[in-house]
């Protein structure tokens, strides 16, 4: 039965960065995106009936996150994850990256070092050496084709000078939903070596079944007093061009601190429609997000199918959560530049480069899987036939 996921939406000449921008980033322009964590589906009808009610109103002026705001925030958490959220707890932040950018900047000075665990979300090593900071790798290790964390390495490198360690939780782009034990591990070795942990949950309600999403402040009042959490409606409802998002801070005295550092920048008003469509969306949006993730279940599945039948030179690293998915392409033995090259010259898809995502991320490719299946479907047989070619089949 066709769904609402299934509609192929022309999104050219609409100023995506997703469709319109691939030349600037790829050098070339007739390829299939399937790369930057947007999705190509319409947002839920009533997010988008409360900014049309908006827009009839015809003022936008400055705006503020009423009281219902705060309320629709922690109701969504404390339905989905058993996280009670206070009020005051929840600071805005115009998107996730430049909170974190904001948050390396009040919680560090230049010269002091970040830990990450690559592969990984590349604006972590961006904005870490954008702001005059030292990047510290934790590499992630492959067991049974699942990343897990490397605990004897993270004890070796946590020098006093490390004051931050970024986790990417559900991990982009190995699609890990990291478990309790993991991450209680994780927040013990921070809090003995005085290093704040600053969680990127903005994939955590897409997690496929048989997985829980469990938010990193929320396992104890020692994590939650070391945290500093970043959430977003974005990827959840495909809202990323409204730019807005929630860091959601339990200690006071670090709420304090990181209010001061948007205090200094002006960023202390949100978008009128991106406050309109966060509430809106954790109010009304439960049963389209329930729809959205059966579809993109049946899309990692077909996926995963269809590799593991007619494309045996890539893996998939199967994702517990994201729709983002890691393809491990070394069996078709390219350099990361002749991979790139072959996926956009020969394959004619436009996929994010496994070398972006820091070490270990030589040989592997990222693909999104949030668009309709025939659309999946097209990338996929691109990808086979053009590998087909390269092989002389």
């Amino acid at each position: 039965m066709e769904t609402q996921f299934d509609c192929i939406i022309d999104r050219y000449k609409t100023a995506s960065l997703k469709w319109d921008n691939v030349r600037s980033t790829f050098g070339v322009d007739d390829v299939l995106p399937m790369w930057v964590a947007d999705m190509d589906f319409m947002a839920p009808a009533p997010v988008l009936e409360a900014i049309r009610q908006r827009i009839d109103h015809g003022i936008l002026g400055y705006t503020e996150r009423p009281d219902s705001y705060f309320a629709a925030v922690s109701e969504w958490m404390l339905k989905r994850f058993n996280w009670p959220v206070r009020k005051e707890w929840i600071y805005f932040a115009p998107g996730v990256v430049p909170a974190i950018s904001f948050i390396i900047q009040a919680f560090s000075s230049p010269g002091d070092k970040v830990v990450v665990q690559p592969p990984v979300y590349y604006p972590f090593m961006n904005t870490t050496q954008n702001n005059g900071r030292q990047v510290v790798y934790n590499p992630l290790k492959m067991e049974n084709g699942r990343y897990t964390m490397d605990f004897d390495d993270l004890r070796r490198k946590l020098d006093p000078n490390v004051k931050l360690l970024l986790l990417c939780h559900p991990h982009n782009p190995g699609g890990a939903v990291w478990t309790r034990e993991e991450l209680t591990k994780l927040g013990q070795i921070c809090l003995e070596h005085k290093v704040l942990v600053v969680s990127d949950e903005i994939h955590a309600d897409l997690i496929f079944r048989g997985h829980t999403h469990i938010p990193f402040a929320s396992i104890s009042e020692d994590f939650a007093q070391n945290t500093l959490v970043c959430t977003a409606p974005s990827k959840t409802f495909n809202l990323a061009g409204l730019q807005t998002a929630n860091v959601i801070v339990p200690n006071p005295k670090l709420g304090e601190v990181f209010a001061a550092q948007m205090k200094k920048v002006h960023l202390i008003r949100p978008n009128v429609f991106g406050t309109l469509a966060t509430e809106s969306a954790y109010k009304y949006g439960s049963a389209w997000l329930e729809e959205l993730l059966d579809y993109l279940q049946g899309n990692m599945e077909f996926l995963v199918d269809y590799c593991e039948t007619r494309i045996k030179q890539i893996k998939v690293m199967k994702p517990e959560g994201t729709y983002l998915v890691w393809l491990d392409c070394r069996g078709l033995g390219m350099n990361d530049e002749q991979l790139n090259q072959f996926l956009l010259t020969q394959a004619k898809v436009a996929l994010d480069g496994g070398n972006w995502f820091g070490p270990g991320g030589e040989g592997f490719a990222r693909i999104n899987i949030a668009c309709p299946r025939a659309m999946l479907a097209d990338g996929l047989k691109r990808i086979e036939q053009a590998i087909n070619t390269y092989c002389g089949k």
